[in-house]
């Protein structure tokens, strides 16, 4: 029987195999007015098509818990209830195709106010529609704004938000709730010594670098039930001076993200989705089939944490070779979803797996 077909049990949820669709920013939401960051027909079609390609859990891309938590002005939000009324039809036709519905819930912090990546994804300042961006020291990504650095007090609004926003995603009916904690954003900026220069109780030691991290955390699993998983993204690589010796930067690497697994074991968290990069714009990442699929084997390996791989990921066999030798319980497919949205139900076929397909579709093929 293949592995990549067959179901993950993770509390009291059992998702029905183990490939997932990664969160993927698709930056067509409306940026002001009151369907601002509500998905709409584009987003429909991109979740309800990979829907019917069979995979097991989709996760929606990175949704913002403020507006100035968006990447781009395009992007979903989750701070309000319009933006979750819409997010209902959703998650009621994922879940009557047979997959998890899953939210990725996060702040852009200094990387945010971006104009759309096929643009160039340069600064949009706030005269154009962009907006003075955060962070947990003002260091600046790229040619971006520096960001303002956010006293205590921000912080503990911050972690309200994330749990504001995962009680709507609860009410809404999403089974998964992930804390994107990776790619530069505003929580991987904290965990990165390359982006948080503070000397407070939220910077310097590696344990001063995780406390905002895991109060959000803890605020999203208070609110979320006991039977439900939570998930946490991480970049388990800043690609500097550990994966780059030429590169005197110190930033976060393999070692920092097996730690942050088992303290993110203690606070509740179901699963680690590990990627990597993003905290500095021009760190040098030797990319390849499966590239970060070692970091995500080393959290396996050493702790009791469940993992999720991503990265390069495009094969049926490449996928069931990961689960097979251990090195992960759940592929997370991006690009290659993009291109085939059927991809899982062609390596059910390749790999002798079953997966759903829509009644109007199943009687046919």
């Amino acid at each position: 029987m293949s592995i990549l077909f067959s179901p993950l049990t993770l509390r009291g949820l059992t998702i029905p195999n183990r490939a997932w669709m990664a969160p993927m920013c698709q930056y067509q939401a409306e940026a002001t007015g009151p369907q601002a960051g509500v998905v709409n027909d584009w987003h429909l079609q991109h979740l309800m098509s990979r829907a019917a390609g069979g995979a097991g859990l989709i996760m929606l891309e990175a949704t913002a818990v403020a507006p100035e938590g968006r990447i781009t002005p395009w992007c979903l939000g989750l701070w309000n209830e319009t933006q979750a009324k819409a997010l209902k039809r959703v998650v009621r036709f994922l879940e009557d195709h047979g997959v998890v519905p899953a939210i990725q819930l996060a702040h852009s912090g200094r990387k945010g106010s971006a104009d759309a990546p096929w643009r160039g994804g340069m600064p949009v300042a706030p005269a154009d529609g962009g907006w003075s961006t955060i962070g947990p020291s003002p260091v600046a990504y790229g040619s971006f704004p520096a960001p303002q650095e956010l006293t205590n007090q921000q912080i503990q609004q911050l972690v309200r938000k994330f749990a504001e926003a995962a009680e709507r995603a609860l009410e809404i009916g999403f089974k998964v709730a992930e804390v994107h904690g990776a790619h530069g954003f505003l929580i991987n900026s904290f965990l990165s010594p390359f982006s948080n220069h503070r000397t407070d109780t939220y910077g310097g030691s590696f344990e001063n670098r995780l406390r905002f991290p895991l109060e959000v955390v803890d605020a999203v699993r208070a609110v979320w039930p006991d039977e439900l998983p939570v998930f946490f993204r991480t970049s388990a690589t800043d690609w500097l001076y550990a994966e780059n010796p030429h590169d005197a930067r110190r930033g976060w690497d393999g070692e920092d993200t097996v730690r942050l697994a088992r303290e993110l074991l203690v606070h509740g968290v179901d699963l680690l989705d590990v990627s990597s990069g993003g905290i500095a714009h021009d760190a040098k990442i030797t990319a390849g089939p499966g590239y970060q699929v070692p970091y995500a084997a080393a959290v396996r390996a050493r702790t009791d944490l469940a993992v999720g791989a991503v990265g390069l990921i495009s094969e049926a066999r490449q996928a069931e070779s990961i689960l097979a030798t251990g090195q992960a319980d759940a592929v997370l497919l991006g690009r290659e979803l993009l291109r085939d949205p059927y991809w899982p139900q062609r390596a059910a076929r390749q790999l002798g797996g079953t997966t759903r397909w829509p009644d109007s579709y199943g009687y046919a093929v």
